[in-house]
């Protein structure tokens, strides 16, 4: 079973940067496509940025230019590094994996079976 584990979320002002890592260890980051998705309560998860083999991102419309992903390929840990937040960044952020090789990264939550348990941003105005 793989674990991934967030950390790095927090409370920020409009404006602000935060940086959120992935970790695992069971999983090697560098040979799967590995995304970022984010929810709010009553709105369905949201694909923010991803990364696959060949090191290229992939970003959702509302955060390009700001958010930056990108991974650590000796520590095996995937980063967010989100700047000029804004309040409608705020929910949990989850790192998400794909099981098998599946080509190209897409943001579609159906592709990734393995999820972290999020950590909570929150951006205040």
């Amino acid at each position: 079973r793989v674990r991934l584990v967030e950390s790095g979320g927090g409370s920020v002002q409009l404006g602000g940067s935060l940086r959120l890592s992935c970790t695992t260890e069971e999983y090697q980051f560098d040979r799967r496509c590995v995304t970022w998705f984010r929810q709010v309560p009553g709105k369905e998860r949201e694909g923010v940025a991803g990364l696959g083999i060949g090191g290229t991102g992939i970003y959702g419309d509302a955060v390009k230019g700001r958010f930056t992903i990108s991974r650590d390929n000796g520590k095996n840990i995937h980063y967010l590094q989100m700047n000029n937040l804004k309040p409608e960044d705020s929910g949990v952020y989850y790192c998400a994996a794909e099981a098998v090789y599946g080509g190209p990264c897409v943001l579609a939550r159906a592709r990734y079976g393995y999820w972290g348990k999020g950590t909570q941003v929150n951006v205040s105005s």
